[in-house]
């Protein structure tokens, strides 16, 4: 599977678009049906596609010492992920195995999970440890009902979830990705929210930089370029490069003395329903999870660079600037546009919404949910 450039082969490639007035261009035009934002039934295509695919539910530092857990929501499943006392993270449904309620909330913790309805408990690694008066249940075998395990790949610092079978060999589709997160950097923020749009048209706002200077013309593109971007991909997954006015100093810069970070911005598309932002001081984590057809949940994870940092507390300082700028400002114009976009889906405006040249890593992302439903 093919790699994603390195930093240095980036800013070569903008700075050949500076000179020249260009952008990386896709060669396919693609008309996507305003029913695949709107209908129940291809939404819960794409829930069953999420259940089989391996999707990043948190990063590593989440739960980064035995007993750690988090609870969450993917594609319909209640889930506890927790960090044993082995060091392995493991994935499980949160379903006590009596009568069916949740074992965990929230985040936390613990040695065991106990169930606030009878007081069932279950170790870190699933196990039913304990049933309160168990002479009650006289054909009980406590080893059959553990907590229902879902398959967890951990990497690059990411803890992906595979809920179902389905698809052989899930972790082949990780290949190629680099490692988004390290032991030295720390978790700073973790916030959740709900946007009022369809979770596609959501993702579709990060993954192009064509509506930069309409979108952000007072907060990212005084820093940027209009319509300037790399595009690249990675089997299902993508990038873009937004790059910062700056990078036009590295033109003169020898390229082993050449620093990327300052200068330009990842945002990776973690097919289907992640993004990972990569920018100056801090990268975040967001997982998009559709709730119903018009309203999707976003949580974010931010993580700090401290990866050659000696002052970590400024480290921090400026990592919490950098989120807050981002989130107070970028990221609420784009929600304002794609809940505006929303409202308008069902008025028969549009039979369909077509995507250009400039916005190739949409093309190839709804190319890649047709591959994956069909």
């Amino acid at each position: 599977m093919a790699q994603y450039l390195s930093d240095n082969d980036v800013i070569d490639r903008v700075l050949a678009h500076i000179k020249d007035g260009t952008t990386d261009r896709g060669d396919r035009v693609r008309q996507e049906p305003v029913d695949h934002y709107i209908s129940d039934e291809r939404l819960a295509q794409e829930l069953a596609m999420f259940r089989k695919l391996p999707t990043p539910i948190c990063p590593s530092a989440a739960i980064k010492n035995h007993g750690d857990f988090i609870t969450y929501a993917a594609a319909g499943t209640p889930l506890i992920i927790v960090r044993g006392k082995d060091g392995v993270a493991r994935g499980f449904k949160n379903a006590c195995r009596h009568r069916g309620t949740k074992v965990a909330k929230d985040h936390g913790c613990v040695g065991a999970f106990v169930c606030p309805y009878h007081g069932w408990s279950y170790g870190l690694d699933g196990a039913l440890l304990g049933v309160p008066h168990e002479n009650g249940f006289p054909e009980l075998d406590k080893s059959k009902l553990g907590l229902s395990e879902v398959k967890i790949i951990e990497r690059g610092g990411l803890i992906y979830v595979v809920q179902e079978d389905g698809i052989d060999n899930p972790e082949t589709l990780l290949e190629g990705l680099p490692e988004f997160f390290t032991p030295e950097q720390e978790l700073f923020a973790q916030a959740d929210g709900i946007v009022e749009s369809n979770w596609k048209l959501f993702m579709e706002s990060f993954i192009e930089g064509y509506h930069i200077k309409p979108a952000h013309g007072k907060t990212f593109y005084p820093f940027g370029f209009d319509n300037l971007n790399v595009i690249e991909t990675c089997g299902p997954h993508s990038r873009i490069t937004y790059p910062f006015r700056r990078i036009e100093k590295l033109a003169n810069v020898l390229p082993e003395k050449r620093e990327a970070t300052g200068s330009l911005s990842y945002l990776y598309q973690m097919f289907p329903n992640v993004i990972i932002s990569q920018l100056t001081h801090h990268t975040t984590l967001g997982i998009l999870e559709p709730i119903g057809t018009e309203r999707v949940k976003f949580t974010t994870y931010s993580m700090t660079h401290t990866r050659g940092q000696a002052d970590q507390v400024s480290a921090l300082e400026n990592a919490i600037r950098d989120r807050e700028f981002v989130s107070q400002t970028g990221q609420e114009e784009d929600i304002a546009v794609v809940e505006a976009a929303q409202e308008s889906l069902a008025s028969g405006a549009n039979t369909h919404f077509t995507f250009g040249h400039f916005e190739p890593n949409i093309v190839h992302f709804h190319e890649q949910i047709d591959r994956f439903i069909t």
